[in-house]
């Protein structure tokens, strides 16, 4: 892979809040960042687009990727329910000179830091408490109750890895977390954060 910019993992258990604070970083024009896309076999939900949400492929076509070394990290989050992120996108946005900013689970997000370990700035998202992401899963009503237990199993055993990341945010508090994540990701990049208005 030809180097680029800089790379800046998010990651968290399900209903943690990363995909709010990923959402706000790339609307802030100064930090430069472009948003990496997943690859899945999992089904698209509601007005979900390939290219736009996802790189949707079927299992038989993720697996081929995984044959011909196409990605930078993948996992089976679930059985034949793969996520990966491929080469090829992250070097797309290398090209576009942009630093790549990812929402991805958290051994993917440990996998990338590892490859590229001055380059990364791997963030973990934590809840105020397992119980308070129970709650905002429900709110969702995307996801059947057995799904949301599975979910909730998998987030203690992801919040146990929080300390292998190079920073936590505390979402208790959604500005707050912005604004933390604002402040780290700018420092990261090298770029002054723009006055606050009041």
């Amino acid at each position: 892979m030809t180097e680029g910019g800089k790379l800046i993992i998010f990651s968290a258990p399900s209903g943690s809040g990363k995909t709010t604070i990923v959402k706000h970083l790339l609307n802030q024009p100064e930090l430069n960042l472009a948003f990496s896309i997943s690859a899945t076999s999992r089904p698209r939900r509601g007005k979900e687009k390939n290219g736009v949400n996802y790189y949707f492929m079927s299992v038989s076509q993720f697996k081929r990727h995984i044959k011909d070394g196409d990605f930078l990290e993948w996992e089976e989050v679930y059985r034949d329910n793969f996520y990966g992120t491929l080469k090829s996108e992250v070097e797309r946005l290398w090209a576009e000179g942009k630093n790549v900013i990812f929402d991805i689970d958290v051994s993917g997000g440990l996998r990338i830091k590892k490859k590229f370990p001055e380059k990364t700035l791997a963030v973990f998202v934590k809840p105020p408490s397992v119980d308070e992401l129970k709650i905002r899963l429900k709110k969702r009503s995307t996801e059947s109750d057995d799904k949301i237990n599975m979910r909730i199993a998998k987030a203690s055993v992801e919040l146990a890895t929080a300390p292998q990341f190079d920073k936590i945010i505390k979402n208790y508090d959604l500005d707050v977390a912005l604004d933390e994540a604002h402040k780290l990701v700018a420092d990261f990049v090298g770029v002054e954060m723009p006055p606050k208005e009041d």
